[in-house]
């Protein structure tokens, strides 16, 4: 009998960086029916995740994909010296229609299993939020990180829509952040990525 594999839809962050295997990935990423969106973004770390990541880049190429199994395989066959990122959404929390392209995607992790149920009625009430979704973190890197990221099981990520700045953006998440942890969740920001063009 084989084995049933199973597979997630959610986000894949690649550095954009001028080599060979970041063109291929963008290229077959564009032509792939797997990936619903494709982003050029600018990253940012939060200073509690740099130390586990500390050969983080300023631009990355963000993907929305369909099955995660064939973006592992992609990610293995074209791994980079600076470390990509997937995202597996194992739990969307919830999605709505908003005004506006989203402009915005912001990654957490928790510190502890927090009630799931608790995390979307908090992230509900925030108005810009267009999708939160709950899951994990892999991640793909030719060198070997010092430290091991010990919170790669449960990660939140929220896409956020509107007109307004980068800055007014990280605001609106750090806000978010904040209200979260006063309800005595320990909600951590690991990146935040501000899209500056679809590339599909």
């Amino acid at each position: 009998m084989s084995e049933l594999k199973l597979f997630y839809s959610g986000y894949v962050c690649i550095p954009y960086l001028d080599t060979p295997d970041s063109a291929v990935l963008r290229d077959v990423w564009i032509n792939s029916k797997n990936i619903e969106n494709m982003y050029f973004a600018t990253g940012t770390f939060s200073s509690e995740s740099k130390l586990y990541f500390p050969d983080s880049t300023n631009h990355y190429i963000l993907a929305k994909f369909k099955d995660s199994e064939q973006i592992s395989k992609d990610l293995s066959d074209h791994n980079q010296e600076k470390t990509s990122f997937v995202f597996d959404i194992k739990d969307g929390l919830f999605q709505r229609e908003q005004q506006g392209d989203v402009n915005f995607v912001s990654v957490y992790y928790l510190e502890y299993g927090d009630d799931l149920q608790e995390i979307a009625d908090l992230l509900l009430k925030r108005d810009k939020i267009e999708m939160a979704g709950f899951g994990n973190m892999k991640t793909f890197c030719l060198k070997s990180s010092k430290f091991t990221f010990p919170y790669s099981e449960n990660i939140a990520v929220i896409e956020i829509s509107g007109e307004k700045s980068y800055q007014s953006m990280k605001k609106y998440c750090d806000q978010t952040r904040r209200d979260a942890n006063r309800k005595g969740m320990a909600m951590t920001s690991l990146m935040n990525l501000s899209i500056l063009e679809k590339l599909k």
